[in-house]
């Protein structure tokens, strides 16, 4: 394990020395289009965040970059769905004012009651998963078991309920399995996407929904880091947190739309081997 370790470090220090005169730019771009593409897909986008820095010796690109990054793919997630979210929007408030529960009115409500069992594990457990679960061991081994999950979720769906289709049971069902994002490896969009499959969504509802529910998600994500780096005394590097921002924008969409195109032909197992691969090169670098 120490000659590994060992070779890995050489490594480390041979691909810095020779693009150290390029680095942040390079580092900005590249954590960005990690971000944009693996945000909204099943294969969690913290285990590539943290592998990319390692694997080329990059310093932590600091909490300011990873707001600008959340403020990216939120940008494309609320631009891709803008039309269903001014219907969801108008609906809800005339589900209050006028007791209406109207499909786009339920969806919007199946959205904010999905976002609470995340939002209150995370003010619970926030501490404990930063100090005891985040090693790159526990996310390898997070990345290879919610995967082979998400493949047998995929394999056994028993039904191709849409999103009009959903039962408050299933809502239920996914908002506590999103919880279970906080253990490392385990992916938001992996976990939520599995839990849909599992209870009976298309694969294309269960995305959407998916989707759907990393918007508060992000935007809370976002707001507790903000307040973090409100009261930091890092400086901040605003050029490198615009192009962060646009280029984590820019290929978030095309990951959505891409992936939306696609899922119905590809199904989810190209993304559980990739989970799998992914997960044993990490252990076999850290573990």
């Amino acid at each position: 394990m120490r000659y590994h370790c060992d070779r890995f470090a050489s490594l480390q220090a041979t691909i810095l020395s020779v693009a150290e005169t390029q680095l942040d730019w390079i580092q900005v771009v590249v954590l960005a289009l990690v971000q944009g593409f693996t945000e909204f897909l099943p294969v969690s986008s913290s285990a590539h965040l943290v592998l990319m820095p390692v694997l080329v010796g990059w310093p932590d690109q600091g909490l300011a970059f990873d707001v600008a990054l959340h403020i990216g793919t939120l940008v494309a997630v609320v631009w891709f769905f803008r039309r269903d979210i001014a219907n969801m929007a108008g609906a809800w408030v005339q589900s209050i004012t006028q007791r209406r529960l109207t499909p786009d009115a339920k969806l919007a409500w199946a959205v904010l009651l999905g976002t609470i069992p995340v939002g209150l594990a995370g003010l619970l457990f926030k501490d404990v998963v930063a100090t005891h679960l985040r090693s790159p061991v526990v996310l390898a081994w997070g990345m290879i078991i919610f995967g082979l999950v998400l493949g047998w979720a995929d394999m056994r769906r028993h039904a191709e309920r849409s999103l009009p289709e959903m039962t408050w049971k299933t809502v239920t069902f996914i908002a506590f399995a999103q919880a279970l994002a906080l253990i490392p490896g385990t992916s938001r969009s992996g976990i939520t996407l599995t839990a849909g499959l599992f209870a009976g969504l298309s694969r294309d509802a269960a995305a959407r929904f998916s989707f759907l529910l990393s918007i508060p998600v992000i935007l809370l994500a976002g707001g507790l880091e903000g307040i973090e780096l409100a009261s930091s005394p890092d400086p901040v590097d605003w050029n490198a947190l615009m192009l962060g921002t646009a280029v984590a924008a820019v290929s978030a969409y095309v990951c959505i739309r891409m992936f939306l195109a696609l899922i119905k032909r590809i199904g989810m197992w190209p993304f559980v081997l990739y989970r799998i691969i992914l997960g044993v090169v990490l252990i076999a670098i850290f573990g």
